[in-house]
């Protein structure tokens, strides 16, 4: 089964974006958790998604949610990393208000600590996050060329 969408704003919340996926005849999309280049998160309200729930009993495919660009979790700054482990919880917490989809973050950049270092710190975090009984499937996306 092939099933296609498109990148949906999150800013009216989950029935809204199940609404406009439909319009557009489409039965996926994808979504930001919160503000693509911040880190604040709109307010889930219950009924929102019960009403994205019915909407998608239509037979929607998994949904994609993509973490914050600025999630860097391998970062050498701390207050950066401690972003991006708070961020990265509160979004698998909130993504089991619509169970059994997809989570996709980028891991960030070592900047200069070197890779080793880098993927400790990352691990590190996954480690700290992922749980057995989340029914979220998180995604890592690595970056094409140059990246550190």
């Amino acid at each position: 089964m092939i099933y296609i969408g498109s990148h949906i704003s999150s800013s009216k919340g989950y029935a809204a974006m199940g609404r406009q996926a439909l319009k557009l005849g489409a039965d996926t999309f994808a979504f930001f958790t919160r503000n693509p280049r911040g880190g604040s998160a709109k307010e889930i309200r219950q009924e929102d998604v019960d009403k994205f729930l019915k909407i998608a009993e239509g037979g929607f495919g998994k949904l994609v949610a993509h973490a914050p660009y600025t999630l860097n979790a391998c970062a050498a700054r701390e207050e950066v990393r401690t972003f991006a482990r708070e961020a990265f919880a509160d979004d698998l917490r909130r993504m089991e208000y619509i169970p059994g989809n997809y989570y996709n973050f980028h891991p960030g950049s070592h900047v200069g600590q070197g890779t080793e270092e880098g993927i400790r710190l990352i691990s590190e975090m996954l480690n700290e996050n992922l749980k057995k009984e989340q029914t979220t499937t998180v995604l890592l996306e690595t970056m094409a060329g140059k990246g550190t």
